[in-house]
């Protein structure tokens, strides 16, 4: 394991997404989040929901996930946010020595 992970979160607005990037950048939480929009369908309340949405891919070191997944939740709008942490098994060492060295 190489310690590294990237967690996934969605939100309804780039307004939104900008404020948890901020947010999770100013508490030196990850080193690079990518924001993409997508098209998500899923069930909310007995209903099939369909709503365009940004996802946010963050870089970070695994150690700060609990403290990442706290800072996410602080700034997030939604009553029930996408966290999700996947490890990163392998990559290239110089990126993973970048995210090392700009995060706490």
């Amino acid at each position: 394991m190489t310690g590294f992970c990237i967690v996934l979160t969605t939100s309804d607005t780039d307004e939104h997404a900008e404020r948890i990037v901020e947010a999770v950048l100013q508490a030196k939480l990850a080193a690079c989040l990518q924001l993409m929009p997508i098209r998500s369908r899923y069930v909310w309340e007995g209903k099939i929901a369909r709503e365009n949405e940004v996802l946010i891919l963050i870089k970070a070191k695994s150690a700060d996930y609990d403290d990442l997944a706290a800072c996410i939740r602080a700034a997030h709008t939604y009553e029930v946010p996408e966290i999700v942490r996947l490890e990163i098994a392998a990559g290239a060492q110089s990126y993973l020595d970048w995210i090392g060295a700009v995060t706490r």
